[in-house]
């Protein structure tokens, strides 16, 4: 009988497919790419399909762990919707797969998913009350509470980037204003700083120069580079990230106390300015008497792939 693990990462913008025997570190086969323009579930689920066989060789995985970026029903395996591809609503992933490659799988949310992968292999090893935060296109959460998954009661728990902290703030995709999101994602990072260019063209000019003066390529990676070098409109608008975040944070220590905050995605990496403006107003948020650590994640972009190793082992386990 095979011993193969199958782990998908279904992304907002990338898919990729990998394999590993069980118990092992270091993967068999790995391979990578992009959704393409104007994707839809179909399409997505044809790449998915193709990789996945590429890597296999012809061989039945023993169990199939998936990472999805977007709501996901883990109790059956259905994605609720995808906020970035479309043609997500309500598709049966955990039955399409089991379908096609004749193995028991688990899907779940991107975020829940990345919680077991550190917990298990990384930043969260020996803390059983942790939360993991992705910080990218969106702001996401998963939670490790007793050394479990925990998913809430419709699996909508860990849901950071939609906690308000201004009732008044920018309007978020949700539809309600003031989320963590409007402040912390990339995509708000940059519209932020836009704005602010727009109505202060005396402002910002190290921004203004990284990207040739057309305001529509600001990317929050290059707010980053900016604030870097120095740029004040960009120091501000790299703090405000840091500000909501910090304040998310300070107040979900104070709901639910896990030992360790956990962050991975790609505005993670904006620098010492995000993170330490960041950790200042989490502690001011937070009760003094409330302890926590804030660290970043250490499996990196693989993170939601070791993840979804993880579900696929315990899934294996179960059935022993």
């Amino acid at each position: 009988m095979t011993n193969k693990i199958l782990a998908l990462d279904f992304g907002g913008t990338k898919l990729a497919a990998a394999v590993v025997n069980t118990g092992e570190r270091d993967w068999q086969n790995y391979q990578k790419t992009f959704s393409p323009p104007n994707a839809s579930a179909q399409t997505d689920i044809e790449i998915i399909r193709t990789l996945s066989h590429n890597l296999l060789k012809g061989e039945n995985p023993a169990a199939i762990g998936v990472s999805f970026g977007g709501p996901v029903d883990a109790t059956t395996g259905t994605v609720r919707l995808s906020h970035h591809v479309k043609g997500w609503e309500n598709i049966p992933l955990q039955k399409i797969l089991e379908t096609e490659f004749n193995a028991p799988t688990v899907v779940d949310n991107d975020a829940n998913v990345a919680a077991v992968g550190e917990h298990r292999f990384g930043a969260g090893q020996g803390y059983d009350n942790l939360l993991y935060i992705t910080v990218s296109t969106g702001v996401g959460g998963g939670w490790i509470i007793n050394g479990k998954p925990w998913h809430g009661a419709q699996s909508m728990a860990g849901e950071i980037g939609h906690v308000t902290v201004d009732p008044v703030g920018p309007l978020c995709i949700c539809g309600k204003r003031g989320c963590v999101e409007t402040f912390a994602s990339g995509p708000y990072i940059a519209q932020q700083a836009k704005k602010w260019l727009q109505y202060e063209p005396t402002e910002g000019q190290i921004l203004r120069g990284l990207v040739n003066n057309d305001l529509e390529t600001i990317t929050a990676q290059k707010v980053s580079e900016a604030a870097i070098q120095g740029d004040e409109l960009a120091i501000r608008a790299i703090s405000l990230a840091g500000w909501g975040l910090g304040v998310g944070i300070g107040n979900v220590a104070n709901l639910l106390n896990p030992e360790r905050f956990i962050l991975g995605g790609g505005v993670t990496k904006a620098g010492k300015l995000l993170w330490e403006t960041m950790q200042r107003v989490a502690r001011e948020t937070a009760l003094p008497e409330v302890s926590f650590e804030i660290v970043p994640a250490a499996l990196g972009d693989e993170t939601p792939l070791w993840g979804a190793v993880a579900l696929a082992e315990n899934l294996l386990l179960t059935k022993k």
